[in-house]
C-alpha cells in the first residue's frame, strides 16, 4: 500500500506503507544509531515522535519481548529507507513489520532518509503527518496542524501510575561459554547493598537493570511524588529519569526536587538532568534538531576524560543561565551545549547522555550516583 510522509513545510516523499495504516501526525527528527531499532522505538522518550532511521536496513534481526526498554513501541510512527522482508537471529519472535502493526504503530519506507535527514539538519524539526488516505495536500494541511512538542508534559502521561518495586530481569546476558561448560547466558547478580528511589519521567528498563546490578533496591515512583513521600521512603538516593517532552512543563516537579537538594543524594539523566538543572534555578531551550544517536562525544571537564555517549534530547541546559550554586560539569563536543551540572554545595548532579544501552563509556556516571550514596551515608 502506497503512502505520504507529509512536513509542515510542504515537502512530501511518497513510499510504502508497513505496520499500522491509516493517518498519524507526530514532531519529526532522525536517530543515527546503527542498530538498536527495538530499543530506540520502545524507549519513552520517543513517546509521540516520528523516528527517522537514517541506517538504511531496518528489522533485519527481528524482534523480541526481552529487548524491550518499555512495554510496547513509543514512536508515533516509523521512516526507513528499507524494512527488511526476511529477519534472520536466533533470539527472534517477530518480525519488526508485523510487531509495529500489532501495536498499532505505522511506518513507511522507500523513503530517501538522507535528503530528509539534511532537511531537518537544516530546518529543524518540524511536525509531520504519515497517511495512507489522504491526498498530498490534506496531509500537509494536517501536518502544520498537529500539535508540537514545545510546553508538552509528556513525560507526566508515560510515567507510572503507582509505585513499584523493580523485580524485572537484571541480570547481564552473556554468551555461553562451552569450553568451561558453562551453560550460563547470564551473569550473577550482587546483594542489593543501598536502596534507591526513580523518579519516572519515562524510564527505561534498561536503566533499572543496571541500577540493580549496581547493587540498588529499586523502587519506581510516579512523575508527581512529593519530596514529602520520597523522603518518607527511608531510600539512600534518588534516581531522575530520562524521558519525553519538553523539561520546562515540568515545574512542579522540578519544584519538588528542589525540596530534595542537600536532603538526600540525587542523580538524574537525560530530561531527568534538564528537571534538577532548573531545580538548581537554570534554564533550559529547544535545539533545532536535538541529539539522537550514540556517539556523541562528550567531555568531563573535571577529569578532562571523553566518552562517546548515547543520546535522545530535543532540549538542553541554557549555558548563560548555570550560576549561583549550579556549575557545568560536562560539554557536549559536537555543539557545546551543556551536557551536565551539578550543585557546588551538595551531592546532586545530571548528564545529559545515557549509559544504556552501549557504549559503555558512560557506565561511569552509575558509580557516581553509587559514590554519592556512600559519601552521603559516611
Amino acid at each position: 500500500m502506497k503512502a505520504i510522509l507529509a512536513l509542515e513545510n510542504g515537502t512530501i516523499f511518497e513510499g510504502t506503507s508497513f505496520g499500522a495504516t491509516g493517518t498519524f501526525t507526530g514532531e519529526l527528527t532522525f536517530n543515527t544509531s546503527v542498530v538498536g531499532y527495538q530499543e530506540l522505538i520502545t524507549d519513552p522518550s520517543w513517546k509521540g515522535l516520528f523516528l527517522t532511521y537514517t541506517y538504511t536496513h531496518i528489522g533485519s534481526y527481528g524482534v523480541n519481548e526481552d529487548d524491550n526498554e518499555s512495554s510496547r513501541p513509543q514512536a508515533a510512527a516509523v521512516i526507513a529507507t528499507e524494512l527488511s522482508r526476511l529477519h534472520s537471529n536466533w533470539r527472534a519472535t517477530e518480525s519488526f513489520g508485523d510487531w509495529l502493526a500489532r501495536y498499532g504503530v505505522p511506518g513507511i519506507e522507500g523513503v530517501d532518509t538522507r535528503k530528509l535527514t539534511l532537511i531537518i539538519r537544516e530546518q529543524g524539526s518540524m511536525r509531520a503527518c504519515i497517511t495512507t488516505e489522504l491526498s498530498a495536500d490534506e496531509a500537509i494541511a494536517t501536518a502544520k496542524a498537529a500539535p508540537t512538542l514545545t510546553g508538552a508534559d509528556t513525560a507526566v502521561k508515560v510515567s507510572t501510575a503507582a509505585p513499584y518495586r523493580w523485580d524485572g530481569e537484571s541480570r547481564a546476558w552473556k554468551l555461553p561459554n562451552k569450553s568451561r561448560g558453562d551453560l550460563s547466558y547470564y551473569t550473577e547478580l550482587p546483594a542489593a547493598t543501598h536502596k534507591a528511589a526513580v523518579l519516572d519521567l519515562g524510564v527505561q528498563r534498561s536503566v533499572l537493570a543496571t541500577l540493580r546490578r549496581d547493587g540498588f533496591d529499586v523502587t519506581v515512583l510516579p512523575a508527581t511524588s512529593s519530596a514529602e513521600d520520597i523522603l518518607a521512603m527511608g531510600v539512600d538516593g534518588l534516581f531522575i529519569s530520562h524521558g519525553p517532552g519538553d523539561p520546562a512543563a515540568l515545574s512542579g516537579i522540578a519544584a519538588e526536587v528542589a525540596k530534595l537538594v542537600g536532603k538526600l543524594p540525587i542523580y538524574a539523566m537525560g530530561l531527568g538532568h534538564l528537571v534538577l538543572s532548573i531545580a538548581l534555578g537554570c534554564k533550559t531551550v529547544k535545539l533545532p534538531f536535538g541529539h539522537h544517536g550514540g556517539n556523541y562525544a562528550v567531555r568531563d571537564l573535571r577529569s578532562n576524560a571523553v566518552s562517546i555517549t548515547t543520546q535522545n534530547n530535543f532540549f538542553a541546559v541554557e549555558t548563560d543561565s548555570v550560576c549561583g550554586d549550579a556549575l557545568i560539569t560536562h560539554t557536549n563536543l559536537s555543539d557545546g551545549t551543556v551536557a551536565g551540572v551539578a550543585s557546588k554545595s551538595f551531592p546532586a548532579a545530571g548528564v545529559q547522555f545515557l549509559p544504556v544501552p552501549p557504549p559503555d563509556d558512560a557506565s561511569r556516571t552509575f558509580a557516581e550516583f553509587i559514590d554519592m550514596v556512600d559519601s552521603f551515608k559516611k
